[in-house]
């Protein structure tokens, strides 16, 4: 998020803790806010895949995946895309630690 959104969002929130903004538009500020989807190439998966020291399967497993999608991924012939693309961010900035 950029410095400024997040300055924007910090003062929404702040001005619906006093009761001056409703749930609702709150809401919609949090849903502004949120980071842009993410996108992976196959070498992004890979890189992710291998800066995590395992297999094909083990990463499957880890993110609720066939070790076939994951192949698939690596090799370019389909894309990860909503749940999956989201955890394979997860797994990008903080290992797969953070999915255990």
């Amino acid at each position: 998020m950029s410095r400024i959104l997040e300055n924007v969002h910090k003062s929404a929130k702040r001005l619906h803790d006093k009761g001056y903004m409703d749930n609702v538009t709150m809401w919609e500020f949090d849903a502004l806010c949120l980071p842009p989807k993410r996108l992976f190439s196959a070498e992004d998966i890979q890189r992710i895949r291998a800066k995590n020291q395992v297999s094909q399967a083990v990463f499957a497993a880890f993110l609720g995946v066939g070790k076939t999608t994951v192949q698939q991924w690596e090799q370019g012939l389909k894309k990860p895309s909503g749940p999956a693309a989201k955890l394979l961010d997860v797994v990008d900035r903080k290992g797969l630690s953070a999915l255990t």
